[in-house]
């Protein structure tokens, strides 16, 4: 069971059409992982639920959205953080 909350960088970065996002919680929380694009909107949810203790990886499919900047934030009742990727096609 990790021991502090972890955001790690996406993997590949750059990507084409697929990347890896791995996270950690130690605790059970409320988790969302959102995709925004560089204006903040939201273009993609891929976690909105409670998770128990643990590492999750999840897989964002770009296959539908624009090559360019994107950022994705991991938000919890006790910790947020966002990172950057970046899709190339």
């Amino acid at each position: 069971i990790p021991n502090e909350f972890k955001l790690e960088q996406n993997f590949p970065n750059p990507f084409n059409p697929k990347s890896k996002i791995r996270f950690q919680i130690p605790k059970i929380s409320n988790v969302k992982l959102i995709v925004y694009d560089i204006l903040g909107r939201d273009v993609s949810s891929l976690v909105n639920e409670e998770l128990k203790p643990g590492i999750y990886q999840v897989e964002w499919d770009a296959n539908y959205f624009s090559s360019g900047v994107y950022y994705y934030k991991l938000t919890t009742n006790d910790y947020k953080e966002t990172k950057k990727l970046v899709l190339l096609k």
